[in-house]
């Protein structure tokens, strides 16, 4: 569950503070409940900040409750000085509040204390307003989104199974920087150890998972050499062999090099990728795993920074192709997409009715399942991480999904690699601008809009966000 912290500050003149009392809890309770009609669970400082004994004080107890933001309340006039020591006190991302009183001076403490921590370099979120107001109550929305997203990195530990897949400079970061700036550890985990748990699978456990897919999907597609109940049954013992270390590891998200070990003497990664990434499984609904294929790290932070801000699953594609006449881009990759994307549904059935699995093309000797479907419409926000001479960006667009009649779906679909999954895909950047400077072949994206949220990621990281749409 998401946490808020709220501190309120108050005037340090005694006699002053004493008429305010009043007025700051009544601001303070809006707040609150505002929070509290997102879902987050609210922490309050145990009474207004009047001097620097209980700003350090209340800051430091609020920040052991660990809240994913801590928002600093000015109703009326505050000491600045208050602010800035309540600020070092806290760790985590931090917002400025202020509602707009004519009657008392709250929106000059707002600027005074932001200034201050400026000049500290204590980085901070500023919001104004009255909290009903739905303007700023999306926008508290968006903060609170954004820190819980932020906060939740700190901790996590990320699996990379595998090394560094086909020479990707863009998928390999480096470890001591996630530590220092998000603090991720990165566990290395050997392929070797799939393919070692994979033969520990119980044959009822991978029987029983090639049947539900066999009864859930539109089509499995046997051909008797690529794909074959043995070989499908080898990628959903691969399945439960990562999960297993997942759960054993302790591992919050992960990558699988896959190319070209797996995919070129045990069998693609493919059934892997789609169902940790999915809400379900062969055995019920469950949270989704973010794991990127390629071993790609940068990418599995961007899904796991958007899935922590939207809960839903993530989508990971290449940039496969722009279909120049319709205006239109094909994001497509080997399995990696969650079936849920299909259809969107919380229903896996719904969302397996459209899935097929297919034998692997030629890329993949070792054959196995290509997880075959088509992204259901929807407007979406696509995003990638990557660094520019060595700093973090994050490049962002809006766009949308789009489906068409059979016919053209099929006909677009067969114009590149047919039996992997395809997501076709209208940007709001256009197509010029993104080839020039988009920094890599993976991209991401989640339903809706959440560029707000990104944009406050970015600030609460110090990551530099680049719009790419405008």
């Amino acid at each position: 569950m998401t946490r808020v912290g709220i501190l309120s500050f108050s005037d340090g003149r005694d006699f002053v503070h004493q008429g305010l009392v009043s007025f700051i809890a009544q601001v303070e309770e809006r707040i609150a409940a505002a929070c509290q009609g997102f879902g987050a669970e609210v922490v309050r400082g145990a009474e207004p900040v009047t001097s620097n004994e209980v700003a350090v004080r209340e800051a430091r107890r609020l920040a052991a409750q660990r809240p994913d933001l801590t928002i600093f309340n000015y109703p009326v006039w505050a000491f600045p000085h208050f602010s800035v020591h309540a600020a070092r006190a806290t760790a985590g991302p931090l917002l400025l509040f202020s509602n707009i009183d004519p009657t008392y001076p709250g929106m000059v403490s707002l600027l005074a204390a932001g200034g201050s921590l400026d000049q500290i370099g204590r980085l901070h979120e500023r919001l104004w307003g009255e909290v009903e107001e739905d303007l700023v109550k999306s926008r508290l929305r968006q903060v609170v989104a954004a820190a819980h997203a932020t906060r939740s990195l700190e901790g996590c530990t990320f699996a990379r199974f595998g090394g560094r897949s086909m020479g990707m400079y863009t998928a390999v970061g480096r470890t001591d920087e996630w530590m220092s700036r998000f603090g991720i550890d990165v566990e290395e985990v050997d392929q070797w150890e799939i393919v070692r748990r994979s033969e520990l699978v119980p044959a009822a456990q991978a029987s029983a998972g090639r049947q539900w897919l066999e009864k859930y999907a539109a089509g499995v597609h046997y051909d008797g050499k690529k794909l074959t109940p043995e070989i499908l049954e080898r990628q959903v013992r691969s399945y439960y062999a990562v999960k297993e270390i997942i759960e054993e590891g302790h591992i919050d998200f992960c990558g699988i090099k896959g190319q070209p070990e797996l995919t070129g003497h045990f069998a693609t990664a493919d059934i892997a990728e789609a169902f940790l990434n999915d809400p379900y499984d062969f055995d019920g609904p469950k949270a989704p795993v973010i794991c990127a294929t390629e071993d790609d790290m940068d990418g599995a932070l961007t899904m796991q920074i958007m899935h922590k801000i939207t809960g839903t699953p993530v989508l990971f594609a290449d940039v496969r192709h722009y279909f120049a006449k319709e205006g239109i881009w094909d994001l497509e990759n080997s399995g990696q997409h969650a079936t849920w994307f299909a259809a969107r549904s919380d229903d896996p059935a719904e969302n397996m009715a459209r899935v097929h699995l297919y034998p692997e093309e030629w890329y993949f000797p070792a054959g196995g399942a290509a997880v075959h479907h088509l992204a259901a419409a929807g407007d979406i926000t696509l995003g990638r991480l990557s660094r520019l001479d060595a700093r973090y960006r994050l490049q962002v667009t809006k766009g949308r999904f789009e489906t068409y009649d059979d016919d053209k779906n099929e006909a677009l679909m067969r114009q590149s690699n047919y039996v992997w999954p395809h997501a076709f895909t209208r940007m709001d950047a256009p197509a010029d601008v993104f080839l020039s400077r988009f920094g890599a072949n993976h991209i991401h994206a989640v339903p809706g809009d959440v560029t707000a949220e990104l944009a406050a990621v970015c600030r609460f990281l110090d990551i530099d966000l680049e719009r790419l749409d405008a």
